[in-house]
């Protein structure tokens, strides 16, 4: 039996992934609107970041009534909305 080709996560060095937790932290702390960037997903995820849940690795971000788990190993960049 075959297996199917799933895409690797791609690599990022301890310095990345520092800047990314820092990032995520400071909008956390700020209860600031975010734009994240996440592997594996065409479009960006809009919300706020309400819990940081150190023992599974997810970071829970608020979308109006929704709320999404997002593992901290597939976010690959945060921004801020420009409107």
């Amino acid at each position: 039996m075959a297996k199917s080709k799933v895409p690797k996560r791609p690599t990022r060095d301890e310095f990345v992934m520092e800047e990314i937790g820092n990032q995520i932290t400071e909008a956390y702390q700020e209860k600031s609107e975010i734009l994240l960037t996440m592997w594996g997903r065409e479009e960006l995820l809009r919300g706020q970041i309400v819990h940081l849940d150190s023992r599974t690795g997810k970071v829970h971000v608020q979308q109006s009534e929704t709320l999404i788990k997002v593992p901290f190993m597939d976010i690959m960049g945060l921004d801020y909305p420009r409107d």
